[in-house]
Parts: C-alpha cells; structure tokens; sequence
C-alpha cells in the first residue's frame, strides 16, 4: 500500500440536486452540490469526484454552468464525468477548472475517444471508469448509468482502457454501491493486478475499514465513496463528512517512511 493512498469523496448529480443511490437504482436527494464542496473544503480531502450520473441516460450535454460553480468553490484537485462524449466537452471542462474527466459509456460505444483526449489533453487528464455486477457469478460491465449490458468483462476492459490511452481507471460494483458493506476486494483486486495504470475502488465504503482493507487487500491505488461522505449513523442522517488526517494515520492508511503509525 502507498505512504499517502488517495480518499475521494464523490457526489453523485441528477438534474442538479446533489443525490445518493443504492445499487444505482433508489435515489435519496441530499441536497445542493455546492454547499457539500464547501464543507469538504474544510475537511483537506485529496481529491473530490462529481459524476452526473443521468446526463449520458438522457442525452445531456455536462451541466457546465453548475460544475463551473462548484470548481469555483473547490479548494481540491477535482475529476468530472456524465454525458462526456466529444473533445470539445472534455476541453470545456478542463477548461473551467477539473485537473481529470471520467469516462464511462463513451469508452464502450467510442472507444477512440479515449485515445484522442489522451493525446491531446495528456493520458494524466483522463480517467476510465467501468461499473461492473455479478451475474450468474461472474462479472459483467455496465454502461449508461447501468442500465445497458455490454459484451465486456471488466478485466479485459481495464486493460482496453489502459491500452486505448487512459491514465486510471476506476471500477465500481453495482452490486455494492450504496450498501455500506464494504467494497467487492476481488473485483478490485483482479483490476488492480491486471493493469500499470492507477486503480480506484468504488462502491461500498463504509466506513475507515474499508477504505483500508481495498487498499491493502484489493491493491488499489485510491479508494472512493460516496456514502460514508454524505451519511452518518445507522438511521443515514445526512451529514457531509469524511475522516481526518489523524483518524486515517492511526488507522494505517496514510504512513510516514513506510511505517504505519
């Protein structure tokens, strides 16, 4: 595990409104987006990840106004993705501020779009996201908000991603997401193991455990959530959080000289 593993809070976006799913299905409106960035500010967070998660659904275009406005307050590195289909759009959002652009659905459908963007803007700026669920008890990836089946695994998609020119790649369980649960280590892990680019874990934190057990026992290179930023307690009363410098120290994630406190 990395001296300084990245934690990235990410708000998910619909129309707006700053939500939270389960298993991308129910959806629970948490409030404005903006107002959260704020409060992350305070918290020293690595990185902060906005994913408009209907924008690619509906057809929509990235909400520019509402991201600039939340680039505008972030005192953090900052990634993007939802809708993300031309150059124009992934320049428009570098532009206004995001260091990364997420790339999910355009990756299966235009492939080439990863390796123009990585081109032009730097493998560095791209990111490939791949949302994976069991069936049958194997995996298989989604796209679309996962509402579309595609003929690929997310091992030989990983690999794709890397091969086409992205810098990370994120994989994400559907089966997981918004459970608390802790996230699917053998789905990270089998990623994580198959490719050179950086690793992010998605879906399932719950709390600091999990973060740590993904990135020891799943050897990613980062850990994600979205949950355990935006609730607390059993009864998920809505409370933007996340856990402080000391809390990640004694816990072992973040060590000095290679040591964990």
């Amino acid at each position: 595990m990395f001296s300084r593993p990245r934690i990235i809070p990410t708000l998910l976006i619909d129309d707006g409104d700053l939500i939270k799913t389960v298993q991308f299905g129910e959806r629970t409106y948490l409030g404005d987006p903006v107002n959260a960035v704020k409060i992350f500010n305070r918290k020293g967070i690595d990185e902060l990840s906005i994913l408009d998660i209907a924008a690619t659904r509906y057809k929509r275009e990235p909400e520019y106004t509402l991201l600039k406005d939340i680039a505008s307050e972030a005192f953090m590195p900052l990634s993007c993705g939802g809708g993300v289909d031309t150059l124009e759009q992934i320049h428009e959002l570098l532009a206004i501020g995001y260091e990364k652009v997420i790339i999910n659905t355009a990756l299966v459908r235009n492939p080439r779009l990863i390796t123009q963007a990585a081109e032009v803007f730097g493998c560095q700026s791209i990111v490939a996201s791949i949302d994976a669920k069991r069936i049958d008890g194997d995996y298989c990836c989604y796209i679309a908000d996962g509402t579309e089946k595609t003929k690929w695994k997310p091992i030989d998609l990983a690999k794709e991603a890397e091969r086409l020119g992205a810098g990370e790649i994120i994989i994400n369980s559907i089966d997981n997401d918004g459970m608390m649960k802790g996230y699917d280590i053998v789905l990270v892990r089998q990623i994580s193991d198959s490719v050179d680019v950086p690793v992010i874990a998605s879906g399932g934190a719950g709390g600091i455990a999990d973060l740590k057990k993904v990135l020891t026992d799943g050897h990613a290179h980062a850990a994600a959530g979205g949950s355990m930023f935006v609730y607390y307690g059993k009864l998920k009363a809505v409370l933007i959080t996340a856990p402080s410098e000391k809390e990640l120290m004694e816990a072992g994630i973040y060590k000095i000289d290679g040591d964990e406190l």
